[in-house]
């Protein structure tokens, strides 16, 4: 039961706090003084310490054996009462103790058997007391609050620890011969500690029935029955033995060999508990949501270290303190994780008597350990080699633990490397049952999948490995310690049943079973199809199958990157990991929504990357700082520009823009692709502006539009460019020119430029460009205005994190590298243009930049002199490519990449019979920064063929992108298969439409970006689009898609190149008609209607003769793609005045 109050636990550690303030306080008196007593009639030497060890040990074992002997009697409190009702009785009793302590030195201030008395009734008060403050933590804690309150509650004891050893003694120094004043400070304290306790939660009674001996049976059958359970309590009894050896074998030691005073004796015993409470806050820390049984193991080896240290070296003052506190940090990191384990394992009806018992164990210890003390005096060993028979029992006795439970040892491998290597954040981890069966099912991204999900979970899991590494000699031994089952598919259907049988007998034991349901770990960087072998195994069975998502491992030494496991350089250390655990879902939840389910988990994580993340312009910088000497672009004028061109440059541009760009927040640039353009973006975002490239195809009222809608002051242009493309130049703004700026550069300003390029750092170099506040990831790095195929051109406001996101997904399945050379012919108008550059120039890959895509002629030349391997074109332009170009010219490319319209697949066979190479489809809108989804290389090996590509699809998403197919009108999520409305959600989605809150709000729902595409999905995840919802017509009540009507007219005319566009214009009968454009020659049209007609398309599907408008040529956007307004605009005018011809 947890309770509503926001802090349930304060009441419960004030209370904790005074009461071991109390125990440790007055036994440290005890114990002063009979030492005060045996000193008075004895010399120093070897004779006084061992007198002195002597007393010690019987104050120790008076104050512990009624903790032995009354916790079981304590556990049935514990169960049968409400703990809380224990805990504030206790606090009361406590209350008169030390009254009643108070009075005992008041008759006898040297002490006498009277204290002694009290002491041993302390004992009884705190084994009644212990079983009820650990018993209650799960009760008033979530499971993933445990350790963390564990450690607090370890941190307040152990600082009571500290405060009670350390001014115990002071405040018998302190008041001379009036001892009794002393116990009189600790009745006080206890009345606060009685206060608190008041305030501790409420809690039902665990049971109630049972006696002392059922108590006693059902928690030693809970213990013999949970072996974790048992091994906790035999490890907490070891650590207390060593500890009350320890403990007051460094009483003695303080005393005898640093001859220290009464008042000061305490204190290598209170750094002892400084180093103690460090280590149970360290230990929650490390542990986060986990009960993290690999710290036992680092904090046994560590208590044997610096025992062996004291005992070896035997050190003064400060030497011992110093070792004392690290000895104090390892015994955190063990008894926290330990207590944890006791309280998470044992049954909630039985925590308290399972809790006793362990005292019980606990409490024999540490009597064993005050006994030993005594023992080892009387054999004639001293304070030091106390410490080192400790040192040795504690080596002996932590090897023997790991020979049991050799899973500790892993996980203790794992915490290194996570808290080094690695730095894993944890999503979800409550989402994992902490009991019962449930199957997880995760990406495969790299080698060490399964140790980071491992070290993310606090309960064991049991991996289907594939045989050839779980039976291999380097191997075999840590897969036996993780008990793994073994699959192979090359031993035929009876051994992959087999093992997936033993994988749901494993969940139904109650065990995490995990597979990896892509088969293989990724050599593309794409999810790969699921294989349905998970499903199998949860057949017939109701546990639950848990999506889990590892984020950021593609990037890893471990992970295939650059083509090859392990042997490359980290990127960076620690390196950030994020897994992530899905809601549970039920067992006969199918393979595709599991997938889906995984996809948005990773989409999800993809947004935490933004506190690691950086303004778009900086890693470019800093790939041209790494790379100074290396090709970085070129265009027409300037044949080979470096890194360290491209980077003074941009610095120059920024500096001399400086005037011109104060106070403005967006600022205008009319460039085409070249290296000016490019290096006036990156000037742009350096002095932390907003660029908006201008769409310079759609005329000047259209440049007025964006001028006016984005309230441009200035606008940054060329005149030879201007002159070239015989633009005219929008009103309402200040045009500056290219050629002006430049003849204001001088050669101090390139100096400078210089200076501050090699040597500042980023933030000065942004300051001195002319940033005036702090550039954040959702401050926006551009406006696009779309194309307004569909509708008047909106502004895109698209930040700094969107475009990282959409160029690092990129990254992730498009392996390009400084050995790739680009064409750069998409405008930067164009958000394809404008995410590829940042994309090409943070991978250091060279681009050769030309203003204009239809210049057939010289984009051949370019890619046969600059042996360009990477083009990213319109299907538009791509036609141009296939009938001029020549096969030498594109010899060197290895990825052609297509977007912004449907890519035939006559043109996909065609370009690949003459060029060799396959063109793949991608898609996107600006609003998405625009890429969606992608085709990609597959993978091809021995032994492997991994598809990253669909021929039909517009590939997969992007990571770090989600996609959903929803009923258009329910907004139901519809199964493979199954077209309808695409929607996106990803952190590369818009910001909104400038200025324009209506239609943002229009354009989104719940978070996710409302594409007007239809489209399906396929069961291994490809996307493909079937048509615009804007591209249908409604005709006697039937949705007819205009993208199936010109796909079948395409067909039937036998069209490489597309020569029809189809559009729908109001019909007084049917509500609309389908009107088509097309550029075939007339003669042929009737046997193109005919083959139509033959093709089995509905009537409905089919446009009349007379609907055909004949054009020289379909009409174009800037971007490339097919113009849809115009397409309508044409066939109204000419249908409108009876003309079908030209």
């Amino acid at each position: 039961m947890t309770t509503p109050s926001s802090h349930p636990l304060r009441g419960l550690l004030i209370a904790q706090f005074f009461g071991a303030f109390n125990d440790n306080a007055w036994k440290l008196m005890v114990a002063l003084l009979g030492i005060r007593q045996i000193a008075a009639t004895m010399a120093p030497g070897a004779d006084l310490e061992s007198a002195s060890q002597s007393q010690t040990t019987l104050t120790f074992v008076i104050f512990t054996l009624p903790l032995m002997l009354i916790s079981l009697v304590a556990g049935v409190v514990a169960d049968r009462v409400s703990k809380r009702t224990v805990i504030v009785s206790m606090k009361a009793v406590e209350v008169g103790l030390m009254a009643a302590g108070t009075v005992a030195l008041f008759i006898d201030p040297a002490g006498g058997i009277l204290p002694l008395i009290v002491l041993g009734c302390l004992g009884v008060h705190s084994a009644l007391f212990s079983p009820a403050k650990y018993g209650i933590l799960p009760e008033i804690l979530p499971h993933d609050r445990l350790t963390q309150g564990n450690g607090v509650l370890e941190l307040s004891t152990f600082l009571a620890i500290l405060g009670g050893t350390a001014i115990g003694g002071m405040l018998l120094d302190g008041v001379g011969s009036s001892t009794w004043l002393a116990p009189l400070a600790l009745t006080l304290l206890s009345l606060i500690g009685f206060g608190a306790s008041l305030t501790v939660p409420a809690v039902p009674v665990a049971r109630t029935e049972g006696g002392i001996g059922s108590t006693l049976g059902g928690a030693i059958q809970a213990v013999r029955s949970n072996r974790t359970l048992l091994l906790a309590i035999l490890g907490s009894a070891f650590f207390w033995t060593i500890a009350s050896l320890v403990g007051q074998d460094m009483l003695v030691y303080a005393k005898t060999v640093l001859h220290l005073s009464d008042s000061l004796s305490g204190l290598p015993l209170a750094l002892l508990s400084i180093g103690i409470g460090a280590g149970a806050i360290l230990a929650g820390k490390l542990s986060g949501e986990r009960v993290e049984y690999g710290l036992i193991p680092m904090g046994a080896f560590g208590i044997c270290l610096f025992l062996l240290l004291l005992g070896l070296l035997g050190p003064e003052l400060y030497g011992t303190l110093l070792l004392m506190a690290g000895l104090g940090l390892s015994c955190g990191l063990f008894v926290v994780p330990v207590n944890s384990l006791i309280q998470w394992h044992a049954p909630a009806d039985r925590r308290g008597s399972i809790i006793a018992l362990s005292n019980t164990c606990t409490y024999s210890g540490v009597l064993m350990g005050s006994l030993s003390g005594g023992i080892f005096a009387s054999l004639g060993l001293s304070t030091t080699g106390i410490l080192l028979a400790a040192a040795a029992a504690t080596f002996f006795g932590t090897l023997w633990a790991l020979w049991l439970v050799p899973s500790a040892f892993v996980r203790l491998v794992l915490i290194l490397l996570t808290k080094t290597l690695y730095r894993v954040r944890i999503v979800g981890p409550a989402n994992v049952p902490q009991t019962g069966g449930a199957l997880l099912v995760p990406n495969h991204m790299s080698l060490v999948d399964g140790f980071l999900l491992i070290a993310s979970l606090d309960r064991p899991v049991r991996f289907v490995v594939d045989a050839a590494y779980a039976t291999h000699p380097l191997f075999k031994w840590l897969m036996d310690i993780m008990r793994v089952i073994p699959i192979s598919s090359s031993e035929g259907p009876r051994i992959i049943l087999r093992a997936l049988r033993s994988a749901g007998q494993a969940l139904d034991d109650g065990e995490i079973v995990c597979i990896f349901p892509e088969g293989q770990i990724t050599r593309t960087g794409t999810l790969l199809p699921f294989r349905r072998g998970f499903e199998r195994i949860v057949k017939g069975r109701t546990v639950p199958i848990v999506p889990v998502h590892l984020d950021r491992v593609w990037g890893s030494i471990a992970s295939f990157v650059k083509g090859r496991f392990i042997w490359k350089f980290p990127e960076q250390i620690p390196y950030p990991v994020t897994v992530s655990f899905g809601a549970p879902q039920p067992a006969e939840t199918p393979a595709h929504e599991i997938r889906r389910l995984v996809r948005e988990l990773g989409e999800a994580a993809w947004r935490l990357r933004k506190a690691d993340q950086q303004p778009i312009h900086r890693p470019v910088v800093s790939a041209w700082r790494r790379h100074p000497l290396t090709f970085a672009m070129a265009d027409a004028t300037r044949p080979s520009i470096t890194g360290l061109k491209a980077l003074l440059g941009t610095i120059t541009l920024a500096r001399a823009m400086k005037p011109h760009w104060v106070g403005q927040r967006y600022v205008g640039l009319l460039l085409p692709p070249s290296v000016p353009g490019a290096l006036l973006n990156v000037a742009a975002a350096l002095t932390g502006k907003t660029s908006v490239n201008l769409n310079y195809t759609v005329g000047r009222v259209g440049l007025e539009s964006a001028v006016a809608q984005a309230g441009l002051k200035t606008l940054l242009t060329s005149r030879l460019f201007i002159e070239k493309a015989k633009l005219e130049i929008p009103g309402g703004v200040t045009i500056l020119y290219l050629e002006d700026i430049a003849k204001t550069i001088s050669g101090s300003a390139k100096l400078t430029a210089l200076l501050l390029g090699l040597f500042a750092p980023i933030g000065w170099l942004e300051r001195a460009c002319g940033r005036t506040a702090p550039i954040s990831l959702d401050d926006l790095a551009t406006i696009i205005f779309s194309s307004g195929s569909t509708g008047e051109p909106k502004g895109v406001m698209l930040s700094h994190f969107a475009i990282n996101s959409n160029v690092e997904g990129a990254g992730q399945v498009i392996h390009i590298s400084q050995a790739d050379r680009a064409l750069g012919i998409l405008p930067f108008f164009h958000s394809f243009g404008y995410m590829l550059f940042w994309f090409y120039a943070r991978h250091n890959t060279g681009i050769v930049f030309h203003p204009s895509p239809l210049d057939v002629g010289a984009i051949g030349e370019l890619c046969s002199k600059y042996r360009i391997s990477l083009l990213v074109v319109t299907p538009t332009f791509l036609q141009l490519y296939l009938r001029r170009c020549t096969p030498e010219q594109f010899s060197y490319l290895r990825v052609v990449l297509t977007g912004a319209e449907k890519l035939p697949l006559r043109l996909v066979q065609a370009f690949q019979d003459k060029f060799g190479i396959v063109p793949v489809e991608g898609y996107g809108v600006t609003e998405c920064a625009p890429v969606i989804s992608s085709n990609c290389p597959d993978f091809r090996a021995s032994g492997f063929y991994q598809v990253a590509s669909r021929r039909g699809t517009v590939g997969q998403p992007f990571p770090g992108v989600s996609v959903r197919i929803v009923d258009p009108e329910t907004w139901a999520i519809l199964p493979p298969g199954q077209s309808g409305m695409l929607l996106v959600k990803g952190p590369n989605v818009m910001s909104g439409y400038l200025g324009r809150e209506d239609l943002t709000a229009k354009a989104m729902k719940d978070g996710w970006y409302i594409t007007g595409d239809i489209a399906t999905l396929d069961d291994d995840g490809f996307l493909t689009i079937t048509d615009r919802l804007s591209r249908f017509s409604k005709i006697g009540g039937e949705m007819v898609p205009h993208g199936k009507v010109e796909e079948a007219l395409q067909q039937a005319a036998g069209a490489e190149l597309q020569v029809f566009a189809v559009t729908g214009l109001p019909d007084e009968k049917k509500g609309e008609r389908l009107a088509v454009l097309y550029t075939i020659d007339e003669a042929t049209l009737p046997t193109v209607l005919d083959k139509l007609a033959a093709s089995g398309l509905p009537n409905l599907f089919i446009p009349a003769k007379n609907q055909f408008v004949k054009v020289e040529a379909l009409p174009i956007l800037g971007t490339g793609k097919l113009d849809l307004r115009g397409v309508k605009r044409i066939a109204m005018e000419r249908l409108a005045t009876g003309g079908t011809h030209e």
